[in-house]
């Protein structure tokens, strides 16, 4: 790729390991810890079902922004009421932080960034609260040139005015960045829209949804990137 000088990362299912065993693992401590006569598979539908609205909303300009810890919090209180739960809202919201906070980076992640900084400015973007992001990022003592989290932002993706802050607090055109995400929508649609170069990250092989806009490159692992940019 000529011309690029910036290459802009996710985090989560990107840099870290992310998915439905942790989210089961999470979820069960919290039972366990607070004592609550309920599975997993019932308080993760519920909850997920409470923070729905939150989801499928807060990307959009005119909502008005609410953090992960809050989103959480009121989704355990609703998910606990609906069941009929004397559970403890606020510390199953601390709990599900802190354990995000302690993602294991993915064994491609480091090299890959170290050679991707041999001849760019390497920075992340995330859909984070920075509680969770800033430890996650620490782990790998690596210089980025800008970490920024939609906290900062107080937007989330896919909106491009998230991604084109980023860019406009780097100084840098959004034909001179690459955008590396795991996700179709929230990454491909959203860095796309802001006029970047997409990497769509895509581990699992899956195929990618004709409804939304195609990555510019697509590849299975971060160990592919270094050669991709210089191609």
């Amino acid at each position: 790729m000529t011309g690029i000088t910036t290459v802009i990362f996710d985090a989560f299912g990107t840099l870290f390991e992310d998915g439905p065993d942790y989210w089961d693992a999470a979820m069960a401590r919290i039972i366990r810890r607070q004592g609550l006569a309920v599975s997993g598979a019932v308080l993760t539908r519920e909850w997920l079902a409470a923070c729905a609205d939150f989801r499928n909303t807060r990307s959009r300009p005119e909502t008005p922004f609410q953090s992960y810890a809050t989103a959480w919090q009121e989704g355990f209180a609703a998910a606990f009421q609906t069941l009929n739960l004397a559970g403890d809202a606020a510390a199953a919201a601390a709990e599900w932080i802190a354990d995000m906070a302690q993602r294991p980076a993915y064994p491609d992640t480091r090299p890959a960034l170290h050679a991707v900084a041999q001849s760019r400015r390497v920075v992340v973007l995330s859909n984070a609260d920075d509680a969770f992001l800033s430890p996650v990022l620490a782990q790998l003592d690596f210089p980025f040139a800008e970490t920024f989290s939609s906290e900062a932002a107080q937007t989330y993706k896919p909106n491009p005015a998230f991604f084109q802050a980023l860019l406009h607090q780097l100084g840098v055109p959004a034909r001179q960045a690459v955008y590396v995400g795991d996700r179709q929508y929230e990454d491909v649609q959203g860095g796309g829209a802001a006029g970047m170069t997409t990497v769509w990250i895509n581990r699992a092989g899956l195929n990618p949804d004709p409804a939304l806009r195609r990555p510019d490159h697509c590849i299975k692992s971060l160990r592919e990137l270094p050669a991709l940019l210089e191609g």
